[in-house]
């Protein structure tokens, strides 16, 4: 009996399956689905908050310029990210099933561009005014507390948006990468499959 198996060679005999376009296409289509609910649910949510915001600035009328000025960074913060997120829109609507698959690798690339801008650049931005807002706002009614009351509140918002930034953004941004880059790479995969066999 033979123990010199040679393992290079037999792995180089193995038949190379084609690559599965129905199920990458299906993937594509859940990715652009779950993108757009996404971005559907985010419009809403921020909308919803920017009118409870102007809604209690309308009934209670805040006293304070601070509180005024928070507001508006507040309602900034939200409506800037809304605009450059919805330019997303675009990209997720062209993706269709008529293109061929470089074609859907150039969008691919495309979203996880704009997507890597609003992550970093927009959302660091979106942070700050949001914070910054926030801050402002509070220190109305801050300022009718007692010094411990005043600075338990502060705190307990700043970790608040300190646990955002620190876990749960980074978290969703790697989720979201993975999401996309997967889809990418398994593109790339089928392109130099198709040009192998051409």
């Amino acid at each position: 009996m033979d123990n010199n198996i040679d393992f290079k060679d037999l792995w180089k005999q193995q038949a190379v399956s084609p690559p599965n376009i129905k199920e990458l296409l299906s993937k594509l289509k859940y990715f652009k689905r779950v993108s757009l609910r996404k971005l559907v649910i985010t419009n809403v949510l921020l909308i919803a908050t920017s009118a409870f915001i102007i809604f209690i600035w309308y009934f209670y009328q805040p006293e304070f310029i601070s509180t005024k000025i928070g507001i508006i960074l507040t309602i900034s913060a939200m409506l800037m990210y809304l605009f450059v997120y919805n330019k997303l829109v675009g990209f997720y609507k062209t993706v269709d099933r008529t293109q061929s698959n470089s074609e859907y690798l150039q969008k691919l690339i495309s979203i996880k561009t704009k997507q890597h801008f609003l992550q970093s650049t927009m959302l660091s931005l979106y942070f700050i005014l949001l914070g910054s807002g926030l801050c402002l706002y509070m220190y109305e009614y801050t300022s009718r507390m007692t010094i411990f009351w005043g600075i338990f509140t502060y705190v307990v918002m700043l970790g608040w948006i300190g646990f955002t930034w620190f876990y749960l953004r980074p978290k969703e941004i790697k989720k979201e990468q993975a999401r996309v880059n997967g889809l990418i790479a398994k593109f790339e995969a089928v392109n130099k499959q198709l040009s192998v066999n051409e």
